[in-house]
């Protein structure tokens, strides 16, 4: 889907060759500056199995200039096998040695390098405590930190839960320099981390049958230290269980004069009527619509909604009450921030979560998965969570049949509220992508919409308009709808416009008829009225603006279709990059892009060469346009995990995932040996051969990131590999035909696309099995 742009500006320096100048940065590598080295080590556990894990490790100069480095330290327990990135390795019994490489031994005072590996062990994994660069002890001389402690407290051995129901996970922490996270593991699959005690999670999705919870802290400590517990069997799958009494907000923020509404429902069917009695302590401003509400065999699921009001008052302080709901199916209570906003104290949309998808089930789409399940090995992704994707018009209303046909917005939002009535507690997230925009798609064929470039007012009355009232609707208030606004759209208007090589007419006319930035707008100040709605906007990847000239030109587009139409940035909860494309999420063996690395064919002068540095990157050059700092980063893994090529075809760089960095002192070979994504050019964008499923989405990933996302379902294919008529105004893109030799935004490169594949959104079995056969992490 989204379209990779080729820089076409190679400078003279490349011209003169790559090979000349790593001869030159290779001779600068001496013996290592002993007089006045000091240092600093921070050392962190990236993940832990049990009799594998993995580290990453920041060597900081906090003295005279480095021309290369030498990092030892010894093992405290009976860890072996290391291999690693980013410096050569090795290992005597306990002792360990990384060297510099040629292109990061030059660290100056202040300058800092990553490092990392991964190996295994027998016993017990504590971390080392002491390090030393080039002979000197780092950390002042070593560090008395000790290890946190940790216990899982929830779930409890042998506890059984529902088919389908959120699995609450929870564990008490301490440490004498502080937690600084809790990492939760089911099956030793990492599914949520909370920064802050109480620490819990709700694990959802999770597969009928037996499974296993560890919770592991890592400590504030430098270098930072972990523990794992022990771990905890449970079983999901073994009933329904009586019926719980559930509201939609633990907490709730009420602006001064305005409302905000509470939903009440239950776990399951009961039996028969459940009253429920509502009453209110605490400030006397906050009042609600009834005092009792009752839940039925009819609407135990859907839930009743109850509006809360505060009212308009002289003092310029924020109020705070108590709402309590009392059944025979348990009692909720719920705070209520009675907000001030004459003086400041809650700003447009405060009633929205700042992480929507932290705490909450996100929505399994039933037809999806059916599709999922009719695969060989489905079963093993069939139930994780995927964006349903609004392309045309008639998408909206579907055929009206959720079990045979396609399932209009309606279908998707009332099975949402049912997946959230067997979620336990947890909210529910819903994920729609908003994909219609006039003259989409303006630099490819293969998803053209069917929107002429003139068609705004059908875009805003028939699309939009429709999508928002529905939204609206007070049965979905419980739901948390996170909308991915318009993918394919905004970039185009920097990188294929104008005199570009890169340039296409239709791109030309949606920039001069400010269709792309008045539609967009529009959705977002439509959506946006609606409290439970969350907006995030496409962002590209790094592949397609991660060039000086395209960076900061595309923020700023942003920003001014954030504000068009009578929008605001109020509206605007965050943006998606990769969104259904392939660019890899880290790149830890070719390392950061440095000035050598940036000259090399595949990094093309890019400042960036994958999609998490970028999105974090991006999120604060986004702030600096005009955007709130609470905007969070959505990255979409549904196809850039790129494992060892089991299932062909692959692509012609090399077919095994690499484990290490490169030895090679040509930077080129250097880049094509030790980089994950294996595609020929980043500008490839359709069906990639030998791709694979990404990082399995979860919330709250890396910092500035609320979450990683499957929203390209896997097995969608991304347009046709060659001309297939049909009524739905989807053209034949060559860069979906693998035997096209490239255009402009590829480099003139071979497309790398899979043969044999359907429309664009239509099912494509043979790339979901590659997926799943490529995937990484691998699935078991």
């Amino acid at each position: 889907m989204n379209r990779s742009v080729h820089h076409l500006r190679r400078r003279l320096l490349s011209l003169l060759g790559v090979g000349a100048l790593v001869g030159a940065f290779v001779a600068t590598a001496g013996t290592p500056a002993q007089a006045a080295v000091a240092c600093q080590v921070s050392y962190t556990k990236a993940w832990d199995n049990g009799s594998g894990f993995g580290a990453n490790l920041t060597i900081s100069n906090t003295g005279d200039a480095w021309t290369s480095w030498t990092l030892t330290y010894t093992w405290p327990g009976n860890q072996t096998g290391i291999q690693g990135w980013s410096a050569n390795y090795s290992q005597s019994g306990q002792n360990v040695t990384a060297t510099s490489l040629s292109y990061n031994g030059a660290v100056a005072n202040g300058g800092s390098v990553g490092i990392g590996f991964n190996a295994s062990y027998t016993g017990t994994n504590t971390n080392p405590t002491s390090f030393k660069v080039n002979g000197v002890t780092c950390n002042g001389g070593g560090t008395t930190n000790t290890p946190p402690t940790v216990a899982l407290t929830s779930p409890s051995a042998g506890q059984t839960f529902a088919s389908g129901a959120a699995v609450p996970l929870a564990a008490t922490a301490g440490d004498n320099s502080g937690v600084a996270r809790v990492e939760f593991r089911v099956d030793g699959t990492l599914v949520g981390t909370d920064t802050s005690s109480p620490y819990s999670f709700s694990a959802t999705g999770l597969a009928n049958g037996a499974h296993s919870a560890t919770a592991t802290a890592v400590d504030n400590g430098s270098p930072a230290l972990s523990t794992t517990s022990a771990a905890v069997t449970f079983t999901v799958g073994g009933g329904t269980g009586n019926p719980v009494l559930q509201v939609s907000a633990g907490s709730l923020v009420v602006n001064e004069g305005g409302t905000g509404t509470l939903t009440y429902k239950l776990s399951a069917a009961p039996s028969g009527n459940v009253a429920v009695s509502l009453s209110r302590t605490g400030d006397a401003d906050v009042t609600l619509s009834a005092s009792s509400v009752t839940l039925t065999t009819a609407n135990w699921s859907t839930g009743v909604t109850v509006t809360v009001s505060a009212a308009e008052d002289t003092d310029t302080t924020n109020g705070s009450a108590t709402v309590t709901a009392t059944s025979s199916a348990g009692s909720t209570t719920t705070t209520v921030t009675e907000s001030d906003n004459d003086g400041g104290g809650c700003q447009p949309n405060c009633n929205r979560v700042d992480n929507p998808y932290q705490g909450a089930g996100v929505y399994n789409n039933p037809q999806w998965r059916t599709s999922a399940m009719a695969e060989p090995g489905g079963s093993r992704i069939a139930n994780q969570p995927t964006g349903v994707w609004l392309d045309q018009i008639g998408a909206i209303a579907g055929n009206g049949s959720p079990t045979t046909g396609t399932m209009g917005l309606v279908d998707h939002l009332n099975e949402a509220v049912s997946q959230d009535a067997a979620n336990g507690s947890a909210p529910m997230v819903i994920q729609i992508v908003i994909y219609d925009l006039p003259g989409r798609d303006c630099a490819a064929l293969a998803s053209n919409g069917e929107l002429g470039p003139n068609d705004l007012p059908r875009y805003k009355s028939e699309y939009i308009d429709a999508i928002a009232a529905i939204m609206a609707r007070p049965a979905y208030a419980s739901l948390r709808i996170v909308t991915i606004v318009e993918i394919d759209s905004l970039p185009n208007l920097v990188t294929n416009t104008g005199g570009r090589a890169t340039a296409t007419a239709a791109c030309d006319t949606m920039l001069a008829n400010h269709a792309y930035v008045d539609g967009i707008g529009y959705a977002l100040a439509k959506l946006g009225a609606v409290p439970n709605v969350y907006n995030y906007i496409d962002a590209a990847h790094h592949g397609w603006i991660g060039w000086d000239d395209n960076f900061g030109p595309t923020a700023t587009l942003m920003f001014q279709a954030a504000t068009a139409s009578g929008s605001t940035v109020a509206n605007v909860h965050g943006f998606i990059t990769d969104t259904a494309n392939y660019s890899a999420l880290t790149e830890p063996y070719v390392g950061a892009v440095t000035e050598q690395l940036r000259q090399t064919r595949w990094v093309d002068w890019n400042r960036y060469n994958e999609e998490l540095a970028f999105a974090q990157a991006f999120r604060q050059r986004l702030i600096t346009a005009g955007f709130s700092s609470g905007i969070g980063m959505l990255i979409d893994t549904s196809r850039n995990g790129w494992g060892s090529c089991v299932q062909t075809p692959c692509q012609p760089i090399q077919t095994t995932r690499p484990t290490a960095a490169s030895s090679s002192t040509d930077m080129n070979t250097f880049v094509d040996q030790s980089r994950i994504d294996r595609r020929i050019h980043k500008g490839n964008w359709c069906n990639q051969a030998g791709a694979g499923l990404g990082e399995r989405p979860r919330s709250a990933p890396a910092t500035g990131v609320d979450a990683y996302v499957w929203i390209k379902p896997p097995g969608e294919s991304d347009g046709s590999s060659s001309q297939i008529p049909n009524s739905e105004g989807k053209g034949f893109d060559r860069m979906c035909d693998p035997t096209y030799t490239g255009n402009a935004r590829n480099g003139n490169s071979m497309t790398g696309a899979l043969p044999g594949a359907p429309l664009s959104g239509h099912w494509f079995s043979a790339q979901f099995r590659q997926l799943m056969a490529n995937a990484y992490p691998p699935l078991s």
